[in-house]
């Protein structure tokens, strides 16, 4: 009997038995870093460290842990992505809350912080504070991040998501920045209308929505399944939502303002066109990621 049954049949599990059993219940999910994830599952369900469960091994568990650790590691083998379960990831070295609904921050992500970190720094008068928009904010990484490295900036970051803007609220105030970045509900750019920042922004940053309707079904488990599709999916060839933000950001940049873009893979050189074709930016950007892949799109206002 395994010891994901034994609860119900008043038999003694140990924390050996846990994970033994959750490596086993992973591997058949297909999960390639079963061992690995168990462990993490184990010290969150219940609540102790990696060393202390190594050494108790023979310790039976029981109760709301037991419970708890059954519970998440059937979540996983059932591919709900592991940061929704342990409830946080990493992004840019800070610790970010994470729930399902909210997109999952992801490492090439960190390139376009490091573009707007950059590109904020080309803007060197002293005491001046740039504007800064973040357009599908999620859970706030992007726009937390940089007002992590960038003191003076003013940040605006919209959702059309109210849940995403809980989370990314939340994550503001873990990092000490909700003062500096205001979070706004609505359509990328319409919620900011009341602000006055048509004109003035310094700085818009955007990781859109760019999986072609082709690519859906061939997506992994834990994205297809469980992320928030509207955060995903860029319509018939992934370039949908690119179309509008060239045109509509033009509206708000100052003058040799950026905007700065996450790109899917192949789809920097179509991101760029669209861009040229408005006739409204001056210099091109593309920057690689560490896979090789064209990952960001930067594009400067004449």
């Amino acid at each position: 009997m395994s010891a994901m049954n034994r609860q119900t049949a008043d038999v003694a599990v140990t924390i050996g038995d846990l994970a033994r059993e959750g490596r086993a219940q992973l591997l058949r999910a297909g999960i390639e870093q079963a061992g690995r994830e168990t462990d993490w599952l184990l010290e969150h369900a219940l609540r102790r460290p990696a060393l202390d469960l190594m050494l108790n091994g023979a310790q039976v568990v029981e109760g709301e842990g037991l419970r708890r650790a059954q519970a998440l590691l059937a979540r996983r083998a059932s591919r709900e992505p592991l940061q929704y379960l342990l409830g946080t990831q990493e992004f840019c070295g800070l610790e970010f809350e994470v729930e399902p609904g909210v997109l999952i921050p992801r490492p090439e992500t960190e390139l376009l912080v490091e573009a707007a970190v950059r590109c904020a720094g080309m803007k060197p008068e002293a005491g001046r504070r740039p504007n800064i928009v973040d357009l599908g904010t999620g859970s706030g990484c992007i726009a937390v991040a940089l007002a992590q490295r960038l003191s003076l900036a003013v940040l605006h970051a919209t959702d059309c998501s109210a849940e995403a803007l809980r989370v990314a609220r939340r994550n503001a105030q873990r990092h000490g920045v909700a003062g500096q970045v205001t979070f706004v509900e609505g359509d990328w750019l319409a919620p900011l209308d009341p602000y006055g920042l048509a004109g003035h922004v310094d700085i818009v940053v955007s990781n859109p929505p760019y999986i072609a309707e082709r690519e859906w079904e061939a997506l992994q488990p834990e994205v297809r399944l469980f992320e928030p599709r509207i955060a995903l999916a860029g319509g018939e060839d992934g370039l949908a939502v690119y179309r509008r933000l060239v045109r509509e950001v033009a509206e708000y940049l100052d003058a040799a303002g950026w905007l700065i873009m996450e790109v899917g893979q192949g789809q920097a050189a179509s991101v760029r066109a669209l861009i040229e074709a408005t006739g409204r930016y001056g210099a091109v950007e593309v920057r690689t990621d560490q896979g090789g892949i064209d990952r960001v799109v930067c594009a400067q206002k004449k």
